[in-house]
């Protein structure tokens, strides 16, 4: 099978979700394809009420995987989202009841509402695709991601995420707010959350995993684009505004995402315009200032990556 007869019902999910179900939001919906196609996690950062929720359902819908939300509290418990062994007295067993980790796409809705010690339950579950409760290990659903959505930092009852957990998702962005014809249309007409179980599969497990192999397998990385990825971190790790450049896994995720971002442009190939245009997504949430220094970390890592030439094909 070639790599455009692998792309067609991801890019037919795509333009269905755009099109028919979540208008306006069409970069959201090409980032969460990447993390899905990458096997990685997303983070969405924005405002109340601009939809983050209503994309993770429809995404959920429309892929026909298994789908756990987890309203974030801060009296949320680690056993909340990893489930619990309950002591059946029949049977003189303890039952392990799993929780809403164990599905293919889990919300974690306001995330920086639940307190540290619980996101951290959260870490192992990410990058090993298991989670060990009281001492057994338990495997997670393929896939799997975690699509997280948080509020500005600055709102009242909000923790923030530890770097250790930042780091371990591919993609963070935000929403906006839709373009005012659009924003018209929707008070006129109302959302979609009460259509999205209407919504029909477009796509089954075993086409999302044969895609992922595709992206990971025939999607060629060249020499020249590696080492333009390593200047990037590199350059990251010695600017003097930034106390905490880019990890190896983050790098490792650039280069993850720009082969998705090929895949879904249908080629077999990663350009170095495919990393310029996946790395703010993937890389400035990772970045951390130092003190008294600006915040903007999208602004340093677009300073950074616009000093660095493009290799040459």
């Amino acid at each position: 099978m070639s790599n455009t007869d692998t792309a067609k019902p991801v890019i037919r999910l795509f333009e269905s979700l755009c099109k028919e179900h979540l208008h306006g939001k069409d970069n959201v919906v090409h980032l969460v394809l990447i993390a899905l196609l990458s096997a990685g996690h997303i983070l969405i950062e924005d405002l109340p009420g601009l939809g983050k929720t209503t994309i993770a359902l429809a995404i959920a819908r429309i892929t026909g995987l298994s789908f756990g939300r987890i309203q974030c509290t801060s009296d949320l418990l680690p056993s909340d989202i990893t489930g619990l062994s309950v002591f059946n007295r029949e049977s003189g067993h303890f039952n392990f009841n799993p929780g809403p980790i164990f599905n293919n796409i889990v919300l974690l809705d306001e995330i920086n509402r639940a307190m540290p010690r619980t996101q951290s339950a959260m870490l192992e579950a990410m990058e090993e695709r298991r989670v060990t409760i009281e001492g057994i290990t338990h495997q997670l659903p393929q896939p799997f991601m975690v699509f997280a959505t948080q509020n500005p930092s600055d709102q009242s009852g909000t923790f923030l995420l530890p770097e250790s957990q930042l780091d371990r998702f591919l993609i963070c962005t935000d929403i906006g707010y839709p373009p005012e014809m659009l924003e018209r249309n929707i008070i006129s007409t109302g959302g979609i959350r009460e259509r999205i179980e209407e919504i029909s599969p477009l796509i089954n497990i075993s086409e999302i995993m044969q895609a992922r192999l595709t992206v990971e397998k025939d999607v060629y990385l060249s020499d020249k684009v590696v080492g333009y990825i390593h200047k990037v971190v590199m350059a990251t790790r010695k600017h003097p505004l930034i106390q905490i450049g880019l990890s190896t896994r983050a790098a490792i995720n650039l280069a993850q995402a720009a082969r998705a971002e090929a895949f879904l442009a249908g080629r077999d190939y990663v350009a170095p315009d495919d990393v310029k245009k996946i790395a703010s997504a993937v890389c400035s949430h990772r970045l951390i200032a130092r003190a008294g220094q600006s915040a903007d970390r999208k602004g340093l890592l677009r300073e950074i990556i616009d000093v660095i030439p493009l290799p040459l094909a």
